[in-house]
C-alpha cells in the first residue's frame, strides 16, 4: 500500500544533482552548503501542461536562458551548459512519470569553505520535478484572491540585482507573505522603496482601467515569462498595455486586477487591502486573457506552439 509523503524529502522519483539521476530520497546536500548560510544562489520555476501531444514545458527556452542570466548577474560560472539543462528538465518529467507539474533548476554554492566571500566554493547545479496544482488554488484562479499592501518594501535595485532571480530575493517575499497571510488575506503585494507598487511576492501585477491594461515599470520587480506571455497575448487581443509608476491607490480605484507567475498562472485580484477591486469579481479581460494563456499552455493555440517543448 502507497503512503502519501509529508515532506518534500519523502518521495519516491528522481533528482537531477551535478549531472547525475539520484533517487529523489538520496539527494541530498552538506549542511555546511554554502548557500544554505550565505543566500547566493539562484533558480527558475516551470510548469509542463498536459497537451494532446503528451506533458510539454511551457517556455523551456525563455527559463533556461533567464537562468543563465541570473547566474551571470550574481558571478556564478555555470558548470553545464544550455542543451543540458534544457535535456535535465525534460527528462525531469519524463522520469518522474509526470502528466504535468512544476519543475525546480537550482544553481547554489556547495560546501567547499564557509565565509561570506564565495571564492573556493564549487557550483552545483540541481533540477527537480513534481506535481503541483494551483499555486494560489483553484478557487483563487476562478474566483480571485484577496491582497494586502505590505509593510515591506521590494529591493532598490542597488541593494539586490532584481534582474537575477536570487535565492536570497525571496526572504523579502516570505516576509510580505507570511504578514498577509497572517492577517487572512491571501496574497501579498509590495511597493518599492519610492512607494510606488512592484510586484507579488512571486507575481507580477496588471491593473485595467477604462479597458487599457497598465503595469509598473520592471525595475525593482523581477521581468516574468509569464509577464511577456501575458504582453504577446492582450497585443493578439486588441489591448493596450502601458508601462508606468502606479500608485497602491489606483489598485483600489481599478476596474480589474490580476498577477501573473509560472506559479500563479493568471490569478485574478477582487480586493486590495479591504476595497473592493471594480465589482468585486474577475473582470472580462482578466478572464479572456486567462482563456487565452491556458489554450496556449494547453496545446490548443496553435499559434504559439513554439512555447511549448514536449518532455
Amino acid at each position: 500500500m502507497s503512503i502519501t509523503p509529508t515532506t518534500m524529502e519523502d518521495r519516491d522519483g528522481w533528482i537531477w544533482l551535478d549531472g547525475q539521476w539520484l533517487p529523489w530520497r538520496e539527494a541530498r546536500v552538506h549542511a555546511l552548503t554554502h548557500t544554505l548560510h550565505y543566500g547566493l544562489g539562484c533558480f527558475e520555476g516551470l510548469r509542463a501542461y498536459a497537451t494532446p501531444r503528451g506533458a510539454a514545458i511551457f517556455r523551456l527556452d525563455d527559463h533556461v536562458e533567464r537562468l543563465f542570466e541570473s547566474a551571470h548577474i550574481l558571478g556564478l560560472d555555470m558548470p553545464f551548459d544550455r542543451d543540458a539543462l534544457r535535456q535535465a528538465c525534460r527528462d525531469a518529467i519524463r522520469r518522474n512519470a509526470l502528466a504535468g507539474g512544476y519543475i525546480r533548476p537550482l544553481v547554489f554554492l556547495g560546501a567547499e569553505k564557509v565565509g561570506v566571500d564565495p571564492l573556493g566554493a564549487a557550483v552545483h547545479v540541481m533540477v527537480a520535478a513534481w506535481a503541483w496544482g494551483a499555486y494560489l488554488g483553484d478557487n483563487g484562479l476562478e474566483r480571485g484572491i484577496r491582497v494586502k499592501v505590505a509593510s515591506f518594501a521590494r529591493h532598490h535595485v542597488n541593494v539586490q540585482m532584481c534582474r537575477a532571480k536570487a535565492v536570497s530575493t525571496y526572504t523579502n517575499s516570505i516576509l510580505a507573505c507570511r504578514e498577509a497571510r497572517q492577517e487572512g488575506y491571501d496574497e501579498a503585494l509590495l511597493l518599492d522603496t519610492d512607494g510606488f507598487v512592484a510586484e507579488g511576492p512571486g507575481e507580477n501585477v496588471f491593473l485595467v482601467k477604462r479597458g487599457v491594461i497598465y503595469e509598473p515599470e520592471i525595475t525593482s520587480a523581477l521581468d516574468g515569462i509569464t509577464r511577456r506571455t501575458l504582453h504577446t497575448l492582450a497585443r493578439e487581443a486588441g489591448y493596450e498595455i502601458v508601462a508606468r509608476r502606479i500608485t497602491r491607490d489606483e489598485l483600489y480605484i481599478a476596474d480589474e486586477v490580476f498577477f501573473t507567475g509560472t506559479a500563479a498562472e493568471i490569478t485574478p485580484v477582487v480586493e486590495v487591502d479591504r476595497r473592493r477591486v471594480g465589482s468585486g469579481q474577475p473582470g472580462a479581460i482578466t478572464r479572456e486573457l486567462q482563456r487565452r494563456f491556458f489554450a496556449c499552455v494547453r496545446g490548443e493555440d496553435e499559434r504559439h506552439a513554439d512555447w511549448l517543448t514536449l518532455a
